[in-house]
């Protein structure tokens, strides 16, 4: 047999849909806390690819993609989900939750979001948190699978997820990221 080897630190980062402008600072704040200083914050996306979220959230959501500057083991996705939905459960209007955090990680090879929903590609991880596999990084871009949410899937964060790649490159070769 091989021997093991642990893999790389990876970068967490947060895509937040977000019905509440107040909400959104305050959890940026919340997660800058817990997981170190945002070194990436995109700008702010129509959230138009599905309705899901409408009758909890409201319409006219929007969807930020932030990262964090501290890199982390791939199995410590599991503790940023739960806090995630600690901070989200703190951040509740009369309907439901202002901010949704879906935490996730990138490194040179896939995007992964973390999730506390079973499905057929889906593998636990620990305590009912699971990893979803939703881009892989081929020749200079992220291409998405069949089950990629559809608006990962579009496209529209790939410059985003792009630039978030590049900063990891720079921190696990250890020089700048710019």
């Amino acid at each position: 047999m091989a021997k093991p080897q642990l893999p790389e630190n990876v970068k967490l980062f947060a895509a937040i849909l977000w019905a509440s402008r107040d909400a959104l600072r305050a959890a940026e704040r919340e997660m800058a806390a817990l997981w170190g200083d945002i070194d990436f914050a995109g700008e702010d996306h129509p959230f138009d690819a599905t309705d899901y979220y409408e009758r909890e959230m409201g319409a006219d959501l929007r969807r930020r993609l932030v990262s964090f500057a501290r890199l982390i083991a791939p199995e410590a996705l599991v503790d940023a989900k739960l806090e995630a939905a600690r901070i989200e459960d703190r951040h509740r209007g009369p309907a439901g939750r202002l901010v949704n955090i879906d935490a996730g990680t990138v490194d040179l090879g896939k995007v992964v979001l973390a999730s506390a929903k079973a499905a057929g590609q889906k593998i636990h991880l620990a305590g009912g948190i699971y990893a979803d596999l939703v881009l892989r990084y081929k020749k200079g871009r992220f291409h998405p699978f069949e089950w990629t949410f559809p608006d990962f899937a579009s496209g529209r964060y790939e410059p985003e997820l792009l630039e978030i790649r590049r900063i990891y490159k720079g921190q696990v070769r250890g020089g700048s990221a710019a």
